[in-house]
């Protein structure tokens, strides 16, 4: 249709007890790694009541958890007098609908009226993607991101008093145009600081087009990739210290896949997996009590 949505409802998704609903296409941030402005446009919100539709038309199909995503996400119904929490509320409202989750978001638009939009529906995970980059203001001006490290910091201390057993997953850029190594372990610091229970940690590439391409000192590939594993060991331990301190919990998981030994794998609300060791089924809730856990996820007893 040219807005970057088909126009059509998807009604499911193979193999899956959750599905993405794309709520949003387009970005206004102009990041100065990034093409997607360029290849993609402006933002574009679905209108509310084709959310709705296509996500009640995924309940009748059996899905009872939603997500909803977007290019940016976060930016929803910013052209056309709406918000995310407006979003949020459309797929709440649909009965069968058990849990609403949110993609990927931008720190920007996580305001205090967001947060307290989003904290009234209680179907709403308490999971949040909140894109870092970098966690040195320096180096986020240089990225054209459009927060400092101390206002992210913020937006992370917001949610986890706003939320109860709130989680906070991100994404970390390393090696970025310019970067230093005294700029780097800043960013080192602050995600040791934050404590973030999951992050996706990626070396910076140049991307033709984008101003950061022709920005001068470009880091070498072998010094991008020794930050990259340095960050990666640091935040795959504060993962595995979080996973630990859920022994003794009892939660309730989705149960999503089982192996060939019966076992099911689910998440909670908050996206923390969990090993269903015996007599669940795929697409049921369960209550579990979480017996162990290793680097990776959780495992426990139905209770």
């Amino acid at each position: 249709t040219g807005d970057g949505f088909t126009g059509d409802t998807i009604s499911t998704f193979r193999e899956r007890t959750r599905a993405n609903v794309k709520i949003e296409d387009g970005c206004n941030r102009f990041c100065s790694y990034c093409i997607i402005p360029y290849a993609r446009g402006r933002v574009r919100s679905k209108p509310l009541e084709e959310i709705k539709k296509e996500a009640a038309a995924l309940a009748e199909n059996g899905y009872t958890e939603i997500v909803l995503v977007g290019i940016n996400l976060s930016s929803y119904g910013t052209d056309c007098s709406l918000s995310l929490c407006d979003a949020v509320a459309a797929v709440c409202e649909i009965d069968a609908i058990k849990r609403v989750r949110l993609g990927s978001l931008e720190p920007d638009h996580m305001t205090k009226e967001m947060v307290a939009g989003l904290k009234t529906q209680p179907k709403l995970c308490p999971q949040f993607h909140i894109s870092l980059q970098s966690g040195c203001t320096e180096t986020l001006r240089r990225m054209n991101r459009h927060y400092t490290a101390d206002e992210y910091e913020e937006i992370c201390n917001l949610l986890r008093s706003s939320f109860e057993e709130c989680t906070i997953t991100t994404d970390i850029m390393v090696g970025f145009a310019g970067e230093t190594e005294e700029e780097f372990e800043a960013s080192l610091r602050f995600a040791e600081k934050i404590g973030f229970e999951k992050v996706h940690v990626f070396p910076y590439s140049q991307r033709k087009g984008t101003r950061a391409a022709e920005f001068p000192n470009q880091l070498e590939k072998a010094v991008k990739e020794e930050r990259a594993h340095r960050m990666i060991e640091l935040t795959n331990r504060i993962r595995a210290d979080y996973l630990k301190s859920q022994i003794g919990k009892t939660v309730e998981v989705l149960a999503e896949t089982k192996d060939e030994n019966g076992v099911c794998t689910g998440y909670t609300a908050n996206y923390t997996p969990v090993k269903i060791l015996s007599g669940a089924e795929c697409g049921e809730y369960y209550k579990i009590k979480i017996t162990a856990a290793d680097d990776d996820s959780c495992e426990g007893k139905m209770i």
